[in-house]
C-alpha cells in the first residue's frame, strides 16, 4: 500500500499531475484511487490501512446508492415484522426527505461534510439538487431523519457495502443531551389554555358531550390513553366491577391491531365514577362487529373507528358548543372560528396535569413514578422532560419561612 505521484501530459502538451493510493483490500483486489491533492491522498491511504487491517474495508466499486440502501433497509424492516405505520413513516423519511437530496450518492462518497450538509439544508429548506423550492424540516423531523439515514447506513454496512458509519460516528461526537435542551427550550413549555385544557374547559367540554362520543371523549379525559390505545381497546380488557381498565394493545393508523408502543405501555389504569357509569350505558348499545362485541369504541359496523372521525366528530363539536374556541383565517385569509384543541393529545396531557395536580385544586397529586406509570412511559425521564413544570415546586414563601422556623427556632 503506498501513496504516489503521478505525471503525464495531455494530447495538447499540457503538464498535468496527481497523486494516487495503490492498495490491496482484505479480500487480495488491487485498487487505485486518484487525488488532486498529497494530503487527501494520505488521509485516505491512512483510513484504508486501518479498514483493511481490521477487515471492513468496502472500496467504492462494490459500495451501492443510498437510494437501493434505503430500499434493502425496508426490505428488511418489513420482513422483521415492524409495523405498517412505523414501516410509513420510515418510507417517508427516505422519499421526501433522504433521497431528493443524496439518492444517487454512493454510500463510500459519505463524509462528515455530507452528513453536515444534508442537517442543515433539511432545517433552512434549501431545495434539493434539480428542484427550485423547498421547504425547513422542523428540528424533530430533521433528527428523526437522520437517525433513519444513520439506520440506512448501519444496515449497509452489516452487508459489507461500506466500511464506516459516518452518520453515526457524527452523532456520537455530539451531545445528545445538548440537542435534546435545545430542542425542548425551541418547543416550548406545554402552557394550560394553550396546549393543555384548563380544568374549567374540560368542565364545559364535559357538559356539552352527547350521544356515542361521551364516554369516548370521558375515556380519554379521565385515562390519559393515547387515541391509538382508545381506537384498540376491548371489552375484555375493561373491568367495570373492579373500576380499571388494562391497556395490551392500540390500533395504529392504518386500523391494524398491535402491541402497545413499549413494555410500559402495558399499564392498568383506575376509573372514575363518571367514566364506570358511562361505560355502562354504552355497552348496552355500543356496536357489534360479527354478533360479538369486541371494541370498545368502535365505529358503526363494529370495526376500528378512524382517528379523524375522533377528533371532527367527538373532540371538536363540544369545545364549539361551549365556546373554547380561536378566531383563525382560512387558506384564503378569511376569519374562522375553531376549535382552540384540534388533536387527542391536548386531553392526554389534561390526564397528565390532573394526575399532578394537587388535591387542593382537585387534582390527585400523585408522585411522579406513578404518574409515569399512568401514562405509560417507557422512563421517568420522558415524563420529567414534558411535565416536570407542572409538579409542585414546594418552595414557596410559606413553607419557607415554616421551614426557617423549624431550623433557626
Amino acid at each position: 500500500m503506498a501513496v504516489r505521484k503521478r505525471q503525464w501530459k495531455t494530447s495538447k502538451g499540457e503538464a498535468r499531475e496527481a497523486w494516487t493510493v495503490d492498495y490491496v483490500d482484505q479480500h487480495g483486489a488491487r485498487h487505485i484511487k486518484t487525488f488532486d491533492r498529497k494530503k487527501d491522498a494520505d488521509r485516505y491511504h491512512a483510513a484504508v490501512n486501518v479498514e483493511v487491517m481490521e477487515g471492513v474495508h468496502a472500496h467504492e466499486r462494490g459500495s451501492i446508492t443510498v437510494k437501493a440502501a434505503g430500499e434493502a433497509w425496508l426490505e428488511a424492516a418489513a420482513a422483521n415484522g415492524l409495523e405498517a405505520a412505523t414501516l410509513a413513516q420510515y418510507r417517508q423519511h427516505l422519499r421526501l426527505h433522504i433521497e431528493p437530496y443524496l439518492g444517487a450518492v454512493l454510500l463510500a462518497n459519505i463524509t462528515p461534510a455530507t452528513v453536515r450538509k444534508l442537517e442543515d439544508d433539511l432545517k433552512l429548506g434549501t431545495p434539493p439538487p434539480g428542484a427550485e423550492t423547498g421547504k425547513p424540516r422542523s428540528p424533530a423531523l430533521t433528527r428523526k431523519v437522520m437517525v433513519s439515514l444513520s439506520s440506512i447506513v448501519a444496515d449497509a454496512q452489516e452487508r459489507g457495502k461500506v466500511a464506516r458509519n459516518v452518520v453515526r460516528e457524527v452523532r456520537a461526537r455530539r451531545t445528545r443531551g445538548a440537542d435534546s435542551r435545545s430542542e425542548r427550550r425551541q418547543r416550548g413549555r406545554l402552557k394550560v389554555g394553550t396546549d393543555i385544557p384548563a380544568p374549567a374547559e374540560i368542565r364545559a367540554i364535559v357538559e356539552h358531550l352527547e350521544g356515542r362520543w361521551r364516554p369516548l371523549i370521558l375515556a380519554a379525559v379521565f385515562t390519559g390513553l393515547r387515541a391509538s390505545e382508545l381506537r384498540g381497546l376491548t371489552w375484555r380488557d375493561v373491568d367495570l366491577d373492579a373500576a380499571e381498565l388494562h391497556v395490551r394493545q392500540r390500533a395504529d393508523r392504518f386500523n391494524s391491531i398491535g402491541k402497545p408502543k413499549s413494555d410500559a405501555g402495558n399499564r392498568t389504569i383506575p376509573l372514575p365514577p363518571i367514566l364506570v357509569n358511562a361505560l355502562r350505558q354504552w355497552r348496552l348499545i355500543c356496536p357489534r362487529r360479527d354478533g360479538a362485541l369486541e371494541l370498545v369504541f368502535p365505529n358503526g359496523r363494529g370495526k376500528v373507528e378512524s382517528l379523524a372521525n375522533i377528533i371532527n366528530r367527538g373532540l371538536i363539536p363540544p369545545q364549539i358548543a361551549a365556546g373554547i374556541v380561536e378566531k383563525r383565517t382560512d387558506t384564503e385569509g378569511r376569519p374562522v372560528v375553531a376549535a382552540r384543541y384540534t388533536g387527542m393529545h391536548a386531553l392526554r396531557h389534561f390526564y397528565a396535569s390532573w394526575c399532578i395536580n394537587p388535591r387542593s385544586a382537585g387534582g390527585l397529586e400523585l408522585p411522579p413514578k406513578v404518574v409515569q406509570d399512568r401514562l405509560g412511559h417507557s422512563s421517568i425521564a420522558l415524563t420529567m422532560n414534558v411535565y416536570a413544570h407542572l409538579f409542585p415546586r414546594g418552595d414557596d414563601a410559606g413553607e419557607l419561612a415554616a421551614a426557617e422556623r423549624a431550623l433557626l427556632g
